[in-house]
């Protein structure tokens, strides 16, 4: 029954998620994710921002029980990923083996699947990390 509301909600934050767009208030402070006032200073002033998608991995977790709706996916890495701008993000690790992450290592932001409603056929994606290929 919450499904059409999730949906909806997914569409309205279409662009932050598929490219991490943030704000940046007249002070010059940047955040994520955008919102009407700085956080920092206060500054209603605030226009989007778009992040580099780059950053490194501060700390991390293994999900083991993940909530309603993600069962499908456990475990999965879980990390705070400081963005190379400089506000902190919490997203899935992607396309890692669990036993090479450490913090400090360096990530780039891609759009992955996050969640589907199989009798609906609706597929839901948004940002991840993913280790830098050199």
């Amino acid at each position: 029954m919450g499904r059409p509301m999730q949906v909806a909600r997914h569409w309205r934050h279409f662009r932050e998620k598929y490219a991490l767009i943030g704000g940046k208030c007249e002070n010059g402070h940047v955040f994520f994710p955008k919102r009407p006032v700085c956080p920092v200073c206060g500054s209603r002033n605030v226009e989007e921002y778009q992040f580099s998608g780059k950053g490194k991995v501060v700390s991390w977790t293994i999900v083991r029980n993940p909530p309603s709706g993600f069962e499908y996916y456990k475990p999965y890495p879980l990390a705070l990923v400081e963005l190379e701008e400089g506000p902190v993000v919490l997203a899935q690790l992607t396309d890692v083996d669990p036993e090479e992450i450490h913090e400090g290592m360096e990530v780039e932001m891609v759009t992955r699947k996050v969640r589907e409603f199989g009798e609906d056929g609706i597929i839901l994606y948004s940002y991840k990390f993913r280790p830098v290929l050199k």
